[in-house]
């Protein structure tokens, strides 16, 4: 299930034919798993080995939207605007 998501988020923010590791690719691929693994822990509110790992997601998207935003402020607004990541 997770796969077919994968293809179509790298399919919708690359930013060339063969990119798979551009910070949006890999922003938007963070903030799929971290919005599945939110949904996870309304059910299993002990799990709380799996919820470090949704701790690990969280942090490594915060550095590379700071790597973004200091690299290309345009590409971050659009990056944000797109995910819904900001008010």
């Amino acid at each position: 299930m997770f796969a077919e998501k994968k293809i179509e988020l790298v399919q919708k923010f690359r930013t060339h034919e063969n990119d798979t590791g551009s910070p949006e690719v890999q922003i938007s691929i963070f903030s799929e798993r971290i919005a599945s693994l939110t949904e996870h822990f309304k059910v299993h509110t002990h799990d709380h080995h799996g919820r470090r790992g949704l701790m690990k997601l969280v942090s490594k998207r915060r550095s590379l939207l700071n790597y973004l935003k200091k690299k290309d402020l345009g590409r971050y607004k659009k990056l944000i605007d797109s995910l819904g990541l900001r008010k």
